[in-house]
């Protein structure tokens, strides 16, 4: 099973971008980020006729996210646990069947956090505390998870081109990092490090100062899978050229194959 995340940066924005890379790749299952489109907006008719069962937590203008999936989805949930005033809609949750056996899917859009420090940058805080307290929970299920998404965390110094530009920044503060951290010493692994070390991979590039162009990247799309889940990874890599097509996304896709 190919299951892919990607910050499209609104729905609307990649009609025709995310469609083209679908019937490129033909992943499974995708979680979506920033789908920035309430529910009853969002243009499910294109993805169901591609054969996608399609669930969305939606926003309108801002946030939002989805899942697209091929194989049967259930007990589909929406919202982080944690905090009921929390009105944005950054996470998703399925529990998706495989042939031989289930995933549950986390699709997330972690908060940016900037300016930092900041009521932003508290809010991002408060939600990676909700999100590890979650991820307790579902290392306890004791089956396959992953939780995948738009982190906003640049993990190391070699996720960045130029790591000493984002010292202060949201995404690679030291709080942040040590954050991210904890969930994934929790016993979680992310599935693009079990296969490819060193710098130089990322899957995001800002629209401004040719960042592309000269390849001044991070790597925050990040799939972090359970020990059942990363027992049965075979492979995960970054979809790097989908940012040279037509009206990209900031973001590229990040997949893993599983043997569900």
């Amino acid at each position: 099973m190919k299951i892919a995340t990607f910050n499209i940066n609104g729905i609307k924005a990649r009609i025709e971008a995310l469609p083209r890379w679908l019937d490129a790749a033909h992943p499974d299952v995708v979680l979506l980020q920033e789908i920035k489109s309430v529910d009853d907006a969002f243009p499910r008719e294109i993805f169901e006729e591609l054969g996608y069962q399609v669930e969305t937590h939606g926003q309108k203008s801002f946030n939002g996210v989805a899942i697209l999936s091929k194989h049967p989805l259930e007990d589909v949930t929406r919202g982080l646990p944690g905090d009921d005033s929390d009105e944005q809609a950054r996470w998703i949750e399925a529990t998706v069947m495989g042939e031989t056996q289930a995933i549950r899917l986390c699709g997330l859009y972690l908060p940016n956090g900037n300016p930092a420090p900041g009521p932003k940058y508290d809010y991002k805080l408060a939600w990676m505390a909700r999100l590890e307290a979650r991820a307790r929970d579902l290392l306890a299920l004791e089956m396959p998870v992953m939780m995948a998404g738009d982190y906003n965390v640049i993990p190391q110094p070699e996720d960045a081109a130029k790591p000493e530009s984002w010292t202060e920044d949201a995404l690679f503060r030291a709080e942040t990092r040590a954050a991210f951290c904890r969930i994934v010493n929790l016993g979680f692994t992310d599935a693009f490090r079990a296969v490819t070390q060193g710098p130089g991979h990322y899957s995001f590039w800002d629209y401004q100062a040719g960042a592309w162009q000269r390849n001044n990247g991070i790597r925050i799309d990040h799939l972090l899978l359970s020990p059942q889940a990363a027992d049965l990874m075979t492979d995960c890599q970054i979809d790097r050229d989908v940012r040279a097509g037509d009206k990209p996304s900031d973001h590229v896709p990040v997949w893993a194959d599983l043997a569900l």
